[in-house]
């Protein structure tokens, strides 16, 4: 591993300290490319007006026809934490709104993984006439289906799709579903600043675009408009769990539902998972947001039926909720067993690979006939993260009529685009992808089983041309050594306070440590204690079982640990240059 040390822009660094920000968090901030003091600002009144974002007054003006005329509304929604909250927002966000016209009639449908597949096709569209659905709604889904669109429309139904997804290219040239109403900043020609942003953002935006219509229909004034910012804490989840950029927009948008969060400001079942995953709401963090609650509600997608993520974050019934809340935690558990048997027997396969001086391949293309569909792609980026290899993890297609098929997903390291691989891969060897998407770091995609050995060959020939020794090093970006006047708890909570995510990374501090003691703990864990500064600090390395030198380079986060009713810093060691 190499850590490699954030560059920090010494006038930008200094005008944020000007600004009254803690000298650490400018410095942190400056290395992550903040500039101004009033690029921090998460006021909602700085949030960009739903009117930039392409197709979304159209689709204002859709919805508050449908409301007015009692149209029956269906959402269909992805099988994902962003498609579940999405769902979850577009539920309360059009009742809410509809409660003035006497109501909304809005009911949702969610593709099972494994038998309907990803997105909106035909054989979906006709589930959703068959309820008498007037208008057709996508959250997280729906910008590549074509087909889906062209039968649903041949049916009758109205279609309005909200996405964040690229459309598709056929040909090279991008084509879109036809005769419905877009919603997706990632279309051509939409102005929106925010190309990041989650599919649950979008369908928050849809919902201001449909409140200024009614507005401006009279249904209500300014003063006595519906509150939808009540909507926040569901996109802040949604956001962080998609892992998209955190750009400014979203970071804003995460803040707020935040704020509201630890206000206790959410619905029952966001509040119920806070309980299962022995979270506190009342000092949240985006850290939760990822990974105690996302697990939770994607285990159900994986494993199960999304239709009980979204039910639990639709009620207002408390228990119900609770009692949502406690399934999802049963079947997050299952998930993890699962996987941790998946991922030890794939670490065997993938060691079976190894060349002689025990050196992986420049990518891994893994398949066992008892793998999990619904977990292949947690198992791949597990195998990414401990081997620093592009890894595609294959298992066989539970669906009906498809038992000659396998299905694979991947994950990649920077410098390797995954969904570019993929299209030179079909483009070398036609007919051996017969469906594949997907972007740089994650990627899908499904194949005859027989064609699995041409896929492997041609997948790791791709990675040996495309990938030298300095990108197949590991690198550890860190923002330098952590003052020790800065060890300090009041500083560690204000850290954790912040905004932190993909691409805007929570900071990593680096320096030389004199290791004084290191033991073993559950058989998987290093725990250390270290000199900084002077003064003995403990610190603990999760998954890491090799002993290390009496010196070494460490690079740390900051955290807080418990002990006898105290509370004391420890550094979390996420990495060591040797």
């Amino acid at each position: 591993m190499k850590i490699v040390l954030r560059t920090v822009p010494p006038r930008a660094a200094w005008t944020l300290e000007q600004a009254g920000i803690h000298p650490l968090l400018a410095r942190l901030y400056a290395a992550r490319g903040i500039l101004h003091p009033d690029e921090l600002d998460d006021s909602l009144t700085l949030l960009q007006a739903p009117q930039h974002m392409k197709g979304a007054t159209e689709a204002g003006r859709l919805l508050a026809d449908a409301l007015q005329q009692g149209l029956r509304i269906c959402i269909v929604a992805d099988y994902d934490c962003d498609g579940a909250t999405a769902c979850a927002t577009g539920l309360r966000g059009l009742r809410l709104l509809g409660e003035a016209l006497g109501g909304a009639k809005v009911d949702y449908l969610v593709p099972d993984r494994v038998s309907d597949g990803y997105g909106l096709t035909p054989a979906i569209a006709d589930r959703v006439k068959a309820r008498g659905t007037d208008l057709l709604l996508t959250v997280d889904n729906g910008i590549a289906s074509v087909e889906g669109v062209a039968h649903a429309r041949a049916l009758g139904m109205q279609v309005l799709l909200t996405d964040h997804h690229l459309p598709a290219v056929l040909n090279g040239q991008i084509t879109l579903p036809q005769d419905c109403v877009i919603v997706n900043p990632n279309q051509p020609d939409c102005p929106f600043q925010s190309k990041s942003i989650a599919g649950v953002g979008v369908m928050f935006y849809v919902l201001l675009a449909l409140r200024a219509e009614l507005r401006a229909r009279g249904v209500f004034g300014a003063q006595a408009q519906p509150r939808i910012d009540t909507l926040l804490p569901l996109v802040a989840l949604g956001t962080v769990a998609d892992v998209v950029k955190l750009d400014a927009h979203n970071r804003r948008l995460v803040a707020q539902g935040l704020r509201r969060i630890r206000a206790g400001q959410m619905p029952p079942g966001m509040q119920a998972l806070f309980g299962v995953a022995g979270r506190q709401a009342h000092s949240a963090t985006s850290f939760d947001l990822g990974f105690a609650l996302g697990p939770r509600l994607n285990a159900a997608g994986r494993l199960s039926d999304m239709t009980l993520g979204i039910d639990c974050l639709s009620t207002d019934d408390a228990s119900r909720a609770a009692e949502r809340a406690q399934q999802l935690d049963h079947i997050n558990r299952e998930r993890q067993s699962i996987e941790g048997e998946m991922r030890d027997q794939a670490m065997q396969l993938a060691e079976s690979l190894w060349d002689e001086a025990q050196t992986p391949p420049p990518a891994l293309c893994l398949f066992d006939p008892d793998f999990h569909e619904g977990v292949i792609g947690i198992v791949a980026a597990r195998l990414k993260d401990k081997l620093y290899r592009p890894t595609f993890v294959f298992a066989a297609s539970q669906a009906a009529g498809k038992g000659h098929e396998i299905k694979g997903s991947g994950r990649s390291i920077p410098g390797f685009h995954l969904r570019d691989a993929l299209d030179l891969l079909a483009k070398r060897h036609p007919g051996v992808l017969l469906r594949f998407g997907g972007h740089a770091a994650a990627a899908g995609c499904t194949i005859a089983a027989e064609h699995l050995g041409t896929f492997e060959v041609a997948f790791e020939q791709i990675a040996r041309e495309w990938l030298d020794a300095p990108t197949l090093e590991r690198r550890l970006e860190a923002d330098g050594a952590l003052d020790p006047q800065y060890r300090r708890i009041d500083l560690v909570d204000t850290l954790h306070q912040q905004v932190w995510g993909q691409g805007f990374a929570p900071p990593v501090f680096c320096e030389e440590l004199e290791i004084v003691s290191q033991r073993l703990v559950g058989h998987k864990h290093m725990q250390l204690k270290v000199r900084h500064g002077g003064e003995l600090v403990d610190g603990i390395w999760f998954g890491h079982t090799d002993p290390l030198p009496s010196k070494a380079r460490l690079a740390f986060r900051l955290d807080a640990d418990a002990w006898q009713g105290q509370r004391r810093v420890r550094f979390l060691v996420e990495g060591a240059e040797l």
